[in-house]
């Protein structure tokens, strides 16, 4: 059924981009479409740490000496496969560049500034390390060539199937420089869904080729919100879209149906986080819901330079939601999978900013590169997994500056990560989900010293570098990696459900065939068709999604570069 108004569950990339496409290809007028969301951007945030509400940071924090900037987590585009995001780019105008749509803005900006990573792996001792050289074996060559040439229709064969078990008779494969990149620039681990690392095979084989240098990669002029976000909010807003934030939906009313298997919401039960009181918002017939059904900053805290990020055990508030309608219909998917065991899905990030250039330009010169042209990656040269391999430390991104646009010329902001949060650090002897941001910042100084351990070390700078950080903004991510935990392909549920009438899934815990999760694309995508689902357009007018995976040229130069 055709519908005429729209209401949003969630202000992330996947609802925005349903709204886009429900005013410019369904010629719907803003003020038919009502955004409920705790907050206004989704997981694309970034800002001045002050801009941050009470409930993301430790109890009684005093927020209002908050200095410094904080991106929960960072993006790394690539035009020839989110081309969802590029189209809808395309049709909003940039905010910090006049004349300019979103798109034109991030091209011009690509076009000046182009990824080419020199040290894309950094080791204790060693220095930089040649990424060229995969270190594949026979065993590693002939394993990956079955993920990537299984046919789609044999997917669900890895319904429930490790990375791990996937290799489990090929423990080589974790001690290859090309898992160690594979790893680091997708966050996989390996007790990972092998379903997804298929999907990014098949969607991103071509960057097998040039992984090493990232030269596939494109970046934002500016951080995720300021390039991505605002655009879309601001333009949304111009056209009369209603955004009410500080709401969560906590609770559904569904139509009872005589065959028990149709799903039409009839009420949502809404909670205003400023007053705590609650109201039951009808929905009629004419109405569509899209529900973003998970977020992967949800429950994520934060920390300062003297503070580590308290752990928030709380169930993600829209897999909550979407938990509560699994419980009544059956074929919505298993959240529990992604968000009852943080084990597999939790990451500690970073946010680094100083008043000087002064660690910008030493990791410059360890790296021998300019900010803005890589994501480096720290090996460990001490047995730390259970099998006592060696294994990724640290990541850090080191953005062209200035990352934001109220930054100042004299400041700095560098970005990390620690995937493997309940690690021990090298240089401060805690768990890294411990350390306060004064201790993550002693840890880089220490990696880096490693890297490059001869005269005119970092170490000796260390009094000085610390001196200049203004903060340094721990964020506990429990669910960061959750949409890539071991999973069956029916523990999604589609973005339209079978006998929906009026309720469509977004986001990143969708299911969509081909895509990869933990992308732009994927989260505009499903938009994309909820919009065109519920306003009678075509799927014929989905932009066309590329499979580099059916590429013969494209495929041949993937198995010459398995035996560099």
């Amino acid at each position: 059924m055709v519908k005429t108004k729209a209401v949003m569950i969630g202000a992330g990339l996947g609802n925005m981009a349903a709204a886009v496409y429900l005013i410019q290809e369904a010629h719907w007028r803003g003020e038919q479409i009502t955004f409920y969301g705790a907050d206004m951007h989704g997981a694309n945030d970034g800002g001045e740490t002050s801009e941050f509400g009470d409930e993301y940071w430790n109890k009684n924090h005093p927020l209002a000496n908050q200095t410094g900037y904080v991106a929960r987590g960072g993006r790394m585009l690539n035009y020839r496969t989110y081309v969802d995001l590029m189209d809808l780019l395309d049709r909003i105008p940039s905010v910090t560049e006049e004349g300019m749509t979103a798109a034109e803005d991030t091209h011009d900006f690509d076009s000046h500034h182009r990824t080419y990573d020199k040290a894309r792996l950094l080791q204790g001792g060693k220095g930089i390390i040649d990424g060229g050289k995969l270190g594949l074996n026979n065993k590693d060559r002939v394993l990956l060539s079955k993920l990537v040439l299984m046919p789609d229709e044999e997917e669900t064969k890895l319904d429930n199937v490790t990375i791990a078990e996937y290799f489990k008779d090929d423990p080589h494969m974790f001690q290859t420089n090309f898992w160690y990149m594979w790893e680091t620039t997708f966050a996989f681990r390996i007790e990972s869904s092998v379903q997804e690392l298929r999907r990014y095979m098949h969607q991103m084989i071509y960057e097998f080729t040039q992984i090493e240098h990232l030269v596939g990669v494109n970046r934002t002029r500016y951080n995720q919100f300021d390039s991505i976000m605002l655009p879309l909010i601001t333009y949304l807003k111009d056209q009369g879209v209603t955004f009410l934030d500080n709401r969560i939906v906590t609770d559904w009313e569904f139509a009872d149906s005589p065959l028990q298997d149709e799903i039409t919401v009839t009420g949502l039960h809404v909670k205003n986080l400023e007053t705590e009181s609650e109201e039951l918002v009808d929905i009629d017939d004419d109405t569509a819901v899209i529900f973003t059904n998970g977020s992967i900053t949800d429950s994520a805290t934060m920390g300062d330079y003297n503070t580590p990020a308290r752990e928030n055990m709380e169930y993600g508030i829209s897999a909550a939601l979407w938990k509560k309608a699994t419980e009544r219909f059956y074929n919505l998917g298993t959240p529990d999978k992604f968000f009852n065991d943080r084990k597999n899905s939790e990451w500690v990030s970073f946010t680094l900013t100083t008043k000087n250039h002064l660690l910008l330009n030493e990791i410059t010169r360890i790296t021998t590169q300019v900010p803005g042209n890589a994501l480096n990656s720290f090996l460990s040269t001490t047995p730390i997994t259970p099998l006592g391999q060696k294994d990724i430390n640290m990541s850090i991104v080191v953005h062209h500056q200035p990352h934001f646009t109220t930054q100042k010329p004299n400041e700095s902001v560098i970005w990390g990560y620690f995937l493997y949060p309940r690690r021990t650090g090298e240089f401060v002897h805690k768990q890294y989900i411990k350390m306060t941001g004064k201790e993550m910042a002693q840890e880089l100084i220490g990696q880096l010293s490693k890297v490059d351990p001869g005269p005119n070390n970092i170490k000796d700078k260390e009094p000085e570098i610390l001196d200049s950080i203004i903060n340094n903004i721990p964020v506990y991510m429990p669910y960061a990696s959750a949409l890539f935990n071991n999973r069956a392909k029916s523990d999604r549920p589609e973005v339209i459900p079978a006998h929906s009438t009026n309720l469509a899934f977004t986001g990143e815990f969708a299911e969509q065939p081909y895509q990869m999760i933990f992308t732009e694309q994927s989260a505009v995508r499903s938009g994309e068709i909820a919009a065109y689902h519920f306003t009678g357009i075509s799927m014929d007018n989905l932009v066309d999604t590329p499979r580099y995976d059916k590429d013969p040229k494209t495929l041949l130069k993937a198995t010459k570069r398995m035996f560099s």
